[in-house]
């Protein structure tokens, strides 16, 4: 007789384990704690099997039955249903292994320890936002071209073309490590080329007119607010460094009676001098008694122990409020600034301002510069600079020098 579901249903248990047949070697076993499992008895190569089809009620009759109907189709193929059982689990564990989030964290791992803390921050948190919910769980030898491009529109929807664009480009870096340790093939983030929505050209805004930075300058000493802000406001032009080196300054970094500042650039990975000119050596003087004992040069206000600098929107929120706007000048804009005049106006060698801008620059033999290259005349340069800049702030009219062909 075979088993009805009121049967299954009601099956009691008793002092010890018993089974209710249901037909082509399927039955139910009843536990004396009550829980029912399901299981198929059968024969493989001459030999008794067993096979556990499912525990009941999750598993009803009419499925155990299905996966009974299931597993003698194999047999009739002659594929042992339990072998054929452990070669899915393996595939899914193997799957898992080598999905593209797995291996994308392991890269990751490898990759991140060499970069800065908030590359790292924001290329890992790109990746967990908006592609591990769309194709991290799958094999990343099946990921396709389309696949990847749906993901990436998601993310141009919101309108983050440029974050598309390096989403992008981080998979693409997943997928040449998977490449590399032979769980890929190819990489279809190659395929999109020209599918992506294209990134609207520009640069960070920068006054470049000798007139209108004298007039720059002017605004900026007549800062009002906080004198460290003040002092930051009045040296960023003089050294142009990254915003980020400004802010993040320390004490232990600057030689006065040298005149220098020394210190590592985290996006170049070098050790990096600014020859300290007489102007920037008298604004960090000034600032000295006020921010010396501490840590940072240009400490937050809102702390007292000087052991966070100032934020990364304190400069450019003082030039807001003195009517600088956004699209005229940013905190980045003063290496514009001085990359245009010391080239165009005052006549310096491009090689010059590359290795003071600490940018990666390298020899006819492609071995980078080490930090000392062409001080002496560094030195000269920004001094020039910064009594080129008290010129405009005065009012002066300054000719350019044109050099020769």
């Amino acid at each position: 007789m075979k088993l009805t579901a009121t049967a299954t249903e009601k099956a009691k248990p008793k002092d010890k384990a018993y089974k209710l047949p249901d037909g082509g070697g399927l039955y139910l076993l009843v536990q004396p704690n009550g829980a029912k499992y399901w299981r198929l008895k059968y024969r493989y190569a001459g030999k008794e099997k067993l096979l556990a089809v499912g525990v009941y009620p999750e598993v009803s009759l009419k499925l155990a039955r299905s996966r009974r109907d299931d597993a003698r189709k194999l047999l009739a193929d002659d594929i042992d249903p339990s072998q054929h059982r452990q070669a899915i689990k393996a595939a899914k564990v193997e799957r898992a292994a080598n999905s593209f989030e797995v291996i994308a964290r392991e890269w990751f791992a490898k990759q991140s320890p060499t970069w800065a803390p908030s590359h790292a921050d924001k290329v890992i948190r790109r990746l967990e936002r908006d592609i591990f919910p769309w194709v991290g769980g799958k094999a990343i030898a099946e990921i396709t071209a389309p696949e990847l491009l749906s993901a990436i529109r998601r993310i141009e929807a919101r309108g983050a073309v440029e974050t598309g664009h390096r989403a992008k480009e981080n998979c693409g870096q997943v997928f040449r490590y998977a490449i590399a340790t032979g769980r890929a093939t190819r990489d279809p983030s190659a395929d999109l080329k020209g599918a992506l929505q294209p990134v609207k050209g520009g640069h960070f805004a920068a006054i470049t007119d000798p007139k209108k930075i004298g007039e720059l300058l002017r605004a900026l000493d007549g800062y009002q607010g906080h004198f460290v802000t003040k002092c930051a406001l009045r040296i960023a032009p003089l050294v142009f460094v990254r915003p980020a080196e400004l802010r993040k300054a320390e004490w232990s970094q600057f030689d006065l009676d040298a005149a220098e500042w020394r210190y590592f650039v985290t996006k170049t990975k070098t050790d990096h001098i600014v020859p300290l000119s007489a102007q920037a050596v008298a604004v960090l003087r000034e600032l000295h008694p006020l921010t010396g004992t501490g840590r940072y040069v240009f400490p937050s206000p809102r702390k007292s122990d000087n052991e966070q600098p100032m934020s990364d929107n304190a400069i450019l929120s003082a030039m807001r409020r003195m009517g600088i706007a956004k699209d005229e000048m940013s905190g980045h804009g003063f290496r514009a600034m001085a990359r245009t005049i010391l080239d165009e106006v005052l006549g310096v060698r491009p090689d010059f301002i590359e290795h003071q801008l600490a940018h990666a620059v390298k020899d006819p033999n492609g071995r980078a510069y080490n930090r000392t290259a062409h001080l002496a005349e560094r030195r000269k340069m920004m001094q020039q600079w910064a009594d080129y800049l008290d010129k405009l702030k005065a009012g002066a009219e300054v000719i350019p020098l044109h050099r020769k062909a």
